[in-house]
């Protein structure tokens, strides 16, 4: 099914090219990984992709479900289906995190029919209240101000069950797992996982440890270097580059 493609997209940063004529795929129903080694752009191609506004394509293309999305701003994006949880989400002191999903959900209903009205508190407490169990997360975690002091396993959770709310259809995950303790990961992970069985969403996953792919199992993995995909395998690659990390690769690509 078609979800997210990027095709030969490059991006030029403070004079520096980071993503260099990138090309991948993510179709609805699907999860993939991307892994690499550290400043090679993986965060900077999932800015790109969400349309920050310091991170634009110096060539190629973003497609969102066939449609060209280069020069479409956040909002737009968000509005047709695209979704990203932040590797640093931002505190929003005085905003609680009900308020604040709440506002989302009802500002994209809009957009897609600009005669909602929004949904009635009684139906989103129902739906906040079964989201945060899928997510075993305490119900008076909904009052909390956003972010405010948080820890970084329980900004995560909220990224995801914000994602959860929003139910995307193609969600770009920034190191979800950064942050999250065995028990958290196991949990944010499976949850990961029922919104894939339940909306069909494509998750495009940026992480570093091949711990997470445990618990969510990939139909592909990428390995990003040097802002390219030089390596595509199943999920066996994962494994492969936690036992001998990223040498071996980049001494193929040298030799190639």
């Amino acid at each position: 099914m078609i979800g997210l493609e990027v095709k030969d997209l490059s991006v030029t940063v403070h004079d520096k090219k980071i993503i260099n004529h990138l090309s991948i795929q993510v179709p609805k129903g699907e999860i993939h990984a991307i892994m690499g080694p550290n400043g090679t752009g993986k965060s900077t191609l999932s800015y790109t992709i969400m349309g920050h506004p310091a991170y634009r394509p110096d060539e190629g293309e973003i497609l969102l479900n066939d449609q060209l999305i280069n020069d479409w701003p956040p909002d737009k994006r968000s509005h047709a289906g695209l979704f990203l949880a932040l590797q640093y989400p931002v505190a929003i002191p005085g905003v609680t995190v009900a308020n604040f999903l709440r506002t989302a959900l009802n500002i994209h209903r809009k957009s897609k029919n600009p005669d909602d009205h929004g949904i009635p508190i009684p139906e989103f407490r129902k739906l906040l209240k079964e989201k945060m169990k899928m997510l075993k997360m305490d119900p008076d975690f909904a009052g909390r101000y956003l972010n405010d002091g948080f820890s970084g396993g329980e900004k995560k959770r909220t990224e995801v069950l914000q994602m959860a709310i929003l139910e995307p259809e193609i969600a770009i995950l920034d190191e979800i797992d950064s942050g999250l303790d065995i028990d958290a990961l196991r949990i944010v992970s499976e949850g990961i996982n029922i919104l894939v069985d339940q909306t069909h969403m494509g998750v495009l996953i940026i992480t570093h440890y091949q711990r997470l792919l445990d618990y969510i199992k990939p139909q592909a993995v990428h390995v990003m270097m040097d802002g390219q995909i030089v390596r595509t395998g199943d999920a066996n690659l994962a494994l492969e580059l936690e036992e001998k990390g990223y040498d071996w690769i980049r001494q193929e690509q040298t030799t190639a």
